[in-house]
C-alpha cells in the first residue's frame, strides 16, 4: 500500500513567496511618491548634464560650441589626472568608511546598552552630524593650520604644516570626515541592533557563549541588513566628498577628488562639456558602487526575520 507524501514544504515555500511578493509590492507603494518627486527634480539636470557632456562647450567661447559626441569621455578616461583623482577618492572612501564602521558600531553598542542618561548620550554623539560640513571643515583647518593650529601645540609640532604634504593632508581630511559622519553610521547601526532578538542573546548566554562569541555569532549575523545599508549609504556619500577638500587644500598636494575635478573643469576652466562628462562619469561610478554593494552584500531578509 502506497502513501501520499504531504506537500507541506511546497506550501511553506509558496506562503513565503507570497509574503515576499506582498512586502515587495508594499515597498514599491511606499517608495513611489518619494521616487516620483526625486525623478521630477533630478531628471532634467541629469539629462542636461548628459547632453552637455557630448559637446565641446566653453562659457567664454559660446560661438565654438559643437557636438563632439564621446570625445570628452575619451579625453577624460585617457588622462592620468582622472585616474589619480579616482585613486585619491577611493583611498579617502576606504579609510573613512572602514574607521566609521568600527567606531560607529562601538557607539551604537553604547547607545543600545546604556540605561541611565540614554537621551543625553545619544544627543551628544549626534552633535557632530548636525554641524554643516563646510563649518566643520573650516574648524578642522583652523585646528591644524600652521599659524592657528592649537592641535600642533598638543602634538609638539608647532612648525609643521599638515597641508604641505599629501599624506598629512589626506589624514586631516579623513579625520574631519570621520568626526563629522560617524554619528550617522552609528545611528543606522543602532537601528540594526534594535532588531536583534534579546531571546537569542539570552540563549547564547545559557549555552556558555562569551561576549565576543555572541557578537560574532548572534549580533552581527542578525543585523547584516543594517550593516549593508550603513556601508552603502556612507560609501556613496564618501565617494562624492567635496567640501573638506575644497576648504582645506583646494585640491593641492595631489588631494583632488573626482567631485573637485568636476568643479574645477566647470567653474575654474569654464569647460562645461568636459565638466559635465566628469559629472556623468561620477554618477555612473556611484551607480556601479551601489550595484556591486547590493550584489556582494545581498541579504536574505527572510533569514533575517527568521522565516524557514
Amino acid at each position: 500500500m502506497t502513501t501520499v507524501e504531504t506537500p507541506a514544504p511546497v506550501t511553506a515555500r509558496a506562503a513565503t513567496t507570497d509574503r515576499a511578493r506582498r512586502e515587495r509590492r508594499l515597498g514599491w507603494y511606499l517608495c513611489a511618491p518619494a521616487f516620483l518627486v526625486m525623478l521630477a527634480v533630478t531628471a532634467y539636470p541629469m539629462l542636461q548634464a548628459v547632453w552637455l557632456s557630448l559637446q565641446n562647450y566653453r562659457i567664454t567661447d559660446p560661438e565654438s560650441r559643437r557636438f563632439v559626441w564621446f570625445d570628452n569621455y575619451v579625453v577624460i578616461l585617457s588622462d592620468a589626472l582622472w585616474w589619480r583623482d579616482v585613486g585619491v577618492t577611493v583611498l579617502i572612501t576606504v579609510i573613512t568608511v572602514s574607521v566609521e564602521l568600527v567606531i560607529g558600531f562601538a557607539f551604537a553598542m553604547v547607545m543600545h546598552r546604556i540605561v541611565f542618561g540614554r537621551a543625553l548620550v545619544r544627543t551628544s554623539i549626534l552633535v557632530p552630524y548636525g554641524i554643516i560640513t563646510v563649518v566643520s571643515a573650516f574648524a578642522w583647518q583652523f585646528a591644524f593650520a600652521p599659524d592657528t593650529g592649537f592641535v600642533l601645540g598638543w602634538l609638539g609640532m608647532e612648525n609643521y604644516d599638515f597641508f604641505a604634504q599629501f599624506g598629512s593632508s589626506i589624514a586631516v581630511i579623513c579625520l574631519s570626515e570621520i568626526w563629522k559622519t560617524t554619528p550617522f553610521m552609528s545611528l543606522l547601526l543602532l537601528a540594526g541592533l534594535a532588531q536583534v532578538p534579546e531571546e537569542l542573546q539570552e540563549a547564547a548566554k545559557v549555552d556558555g557563549a562569551t561576549s565576543w562569541q555572541r557578537l560574532w555569532k548572534v549580533t552581527i549575523p542578525n543585523m547584516k541588513a543594517a550593516i549593508m545599508v550603513a556601508l552603502l549609504f556612507r560609501t556613496l556619500d564618501a565617494y562624492r566628498i567635496f567640501d573638506n577638500v575644497f576648504v582645506m587644500t583646494g585640491g593641492a598636494q595631489g588631494t583632488e577628488t573626482v567631485s573637485f575635478l568636476a568643479y574645477r573643469q566647470i567653474i575654474t576652466r569654464t569647460a562645461i562639456g568636459l565638466g559635465s562628462a566628469v559629472s556623468v562619469l561620477l554618477f555612473l561610478t556611484v551607480v556601479l558602487i551601489a550595484f556591486v554593494f547590493i550584489k556582494l552584500f545581498r541579504t536574505d531578509l527572510s533569514q533575517v526575520r527568521g522565516d524557514r
